[in-house]
């Protein structure tokens, strides 16, 4: 009888073990020596990012909701840049680049437009397949917000308010 609860107490202990990794784990999937390239050539560390908090976009020139969107990042963008957010749009591996090129020059998106050419950056970010997809992370690094589909704006911007009063 005492072996038997000494081992389901063990099992126990380890399987709390094994879900506070799994929870670490999921909370922030991204890589941390992540590297972006814009349509513009630039390399952008994840590390450029620390201490301020990042919206990434994963997106298509070809997905409706991704494209209804766009004005509310831009609205974002110019509210909330200045006081320290960063956006990157990131356009799916399947996205022609001439096509990405050609709707960033036509929206004229003030923020970085990343082409992910071999799907690496979707990977890293959990497999990203659906779009729109948009990550909301925080000054440490930390996922605090994850929407595939169209997000809420209103939602979205408290959202960042409270990480740049935090």
């Amino acid at each position: 009888m005492k072996k038997t609860l000494i081992a389901a107490l063990a099992f126990g202990f380890g399987l709390l073990i094994l879900l506070g990794l799994y929870q670490r784990l999921s909370e922030n999937p991204i890589a941390r020596n992540h590297v972006f390239t814009t349509l513009t050539g630039e390399s952008v560390a994840w590390s450029d990012f620390r201490g301020k908090p990042l919206l990434v976009t994963f997106w298509a020139t070809d997905c409706q909701s991704c494209l209804k969107e766009i004005p509310h990042l831009i609205d974002l963008y110019q509210k909330y840049h200045a006081r320290g957010l960063e956006i990157i749009a990131v356009a799916m591996y399947y996205d022609p680049p001439s096509h990405v090129v050609n709707m960033a020059q036509t929206m004229r998106l003030p923020y970085p437009v990343v082409l992910d050419l071999s799907g690496n950056h979707a990977k890293s970010f959990g497999n990203v397949a659906l779009t729109p997809t948009t990550f909301l992370i925080d000054a440490e690094g930390k996922v605090r917000f994850k929407v595939t589909g169209l997000f809420d704006e209103n939602d979205l911007s408290k959202r960042i308010h409270a990480l740049l009063k935090g």
